[in-house]
């Protein structure tokens, strides 16, 4: 069941599962809270899950007009728990969910307890793939849909080529849930993705962490290599490096058990610490 946070007189959606120190989730770009469902049928036996939709994603409004940047979506978050309550999270954020996850720990560094950074980069996107990303996003403008074209060469980003051969029912579902964006809701997604793309630089500011971090990365992440992991564990004093095998992109679905495990430990110590 998902709960309705209004915020900027748009509605957030979340997911509210398990009791105990609190974990806050941030899903990929193009999908949405139920992509954490593996984990959080595991950790919240434990913890307490918050699992945000991100604006214009699953069961969430279109961004307000407030939020201009991944700086703002994270103050939106860190509203969000304002209004749960909450005090202190650690933050798991996959792909954009991590670079908002970072902007998160400039805003309020005091509310994380930990950080977990997977299939990410904080760095400003690199010159080629951002021609590459907001040339799509433009078309995507253009014509209010993901054109066939398109699908062809976004989907087979986020997958690992094990995946694609052996999970074909994730592929699909991926796929179906590209061609239902259409009219508005496709021009708030590609929204999303100008924020994503545009972001700031924040290689800096990894160095200023001072909390327990874990990175991990799927050993065949297209959309976010894994050497841009090892670029930002160089900057974080005692960050843990975590490459999972036969995995792309989307690496908390395509091996649900290995990266639960690996959560598992990296939480049992920092809530034992």
């Amino acid at each position: 069941m998902k709960h309705i946070f209004e915020h900027h007189g748009k509605r957030l959606a979340y997911q509210d599962v398990g009791q105990g120190p609190v974990l806050l989730f941030g899903h990929s770009y193009l999908w949405d809270s139920a992509m954490w469902a593996p984990q959080v049928e595991v950790l919240s036996r434990h913890y307490r899950c918050i699992v945000p939709d991100l604006w214009a994603h699953g069961d969430s409004d279109d961004a307000p007009e407030q939020t201009h940047s991944l700086a703002d979506i994270a103050a939106d978050m860190l509203a969000l728990l304002d209004h749960l309550n909450i005090e202190q999270v650690t933050l798991i954020g996959l792909s954009v969910g991590g670079m908002w996850g970072v902007e998160f720990a400039q805003l309020a560094p005091s509310r994380l307890k930990a950080l977990v950074l997977m299939d990410t980069f904080v760095g400003r996107e690199p010159e080629v793939t951002h021609q590459k990303y907001m040339g799509m996003l433009t078309t995507i403008e253009q014509v209010q849909h993901v054109p066939a074209p398109l699908l062809d060469a976004i989907v087979p980003l986020f997958f690992a080529p094990t995946t694609l051969a052996q999970q074909p029912h994730f592929v699909d579902a991926f796929h179906h849930s590209l061609q239902q964006l259409k009219g508005d809701r496709a021009n708030a997604v590609a929204r999303i993705g100008r924020l994503t793309f545009d972001r700031r630089d924040q290689i800096d500011a990894l160095a200023q962490l001072a909390l327990p971090v874990l990175i991990m990365v799927g050993q065949h992440d297209v959309a976010r290599p894994p050497l841009e992991s090892y670029l930002m564990q160089d900057e974080i004093t005692g960050a843990e490096l975590t490459l999972i095998p036969e995995a792309g992109h989307i690496a908390n679905l395509e091996q649900p058990e290995r990266v639960t495990e690996r959560l598992t430990h990296f939480l049992q110590h920092v809530y034992r610490d």
